[in-house]
C-alpha cells in the first residue's frame, strides 16, 4: 500500500494550490480518503474526507467553502483544491486511506495508510 502526496509549495495569502494523493497497492474504490495537516507545534488535524464509491464528502469548518476534495477512481488519485489560502493554513499536509472510516470529521486513529506529507507555506 502506497500513498504519495504532492502539490505543496509556497503561495501568497489568497492564492490557491491543488494537492494530489496518488494511491497504489490496494482496492482504491473501497477506501475512504482523508486529508490531514500538521502545523509546527500543533497536533495533526483532520480536514476533509471522501468516501470510496459514492464520493460523499465532509469538511471541517475551518476549510469549508475554501477547500474541495475530489477523487478519480480511474486514476487512483484524490485531490484537494485549496483556495483563498491563509497564513494559518501553513502546515504539512497528509493524505490517508481507510477501509472502515465513514465520511465525517477525519480521525487519525481511523486511518490505516498514510502518505509522506507535502509542505504548504502561505505567506502574508
Amino acid at each position: 500500500v502506497q500513498l504519495q502526496a504532492s502539490g505543496g509549495g509556497l503561495v501568497q495569502a489568497g492564492g490557491s494550490l491543488r494537492l494530489s494523493c496518488a494511491a497504489s497497492g490496494f482496492s482504491f474504490d473501497d477506501y475512504a480518503i482523508a486529508w490531514f495537516r500538521q502545523a509546527p507545534g500543533k497536533e495533526r488535524e483532520g480536514l476533509s474526507s471522501i468516501s470510496g464509491s459514492f464520493g460523499s464528502t465532509y469538511y471541517v469548518d475551518s476549510v469549508k467553502g475554501r477547500f474541495t476534495i475530489s477523487r478519480s477512481n480511474a486514476k487512483n488519485t484524490v485531490y484537494l483544491q485549496m483556495n483563498s489560502l491563509k497564513p494559518e493554513d501553513t502546515a504539512v499536509y497528509y493524505c490517508a486511506a481507510s477501509y472502515h472510516a465513514v465520511v465525517g470529521t477525519p480521525l487519525s486513529i481511523e486511518y490505516d495508510h498514510w502518505g509522506q506529507g507535502t509542505l504548504v507555506t502561505v505567506s502574508s
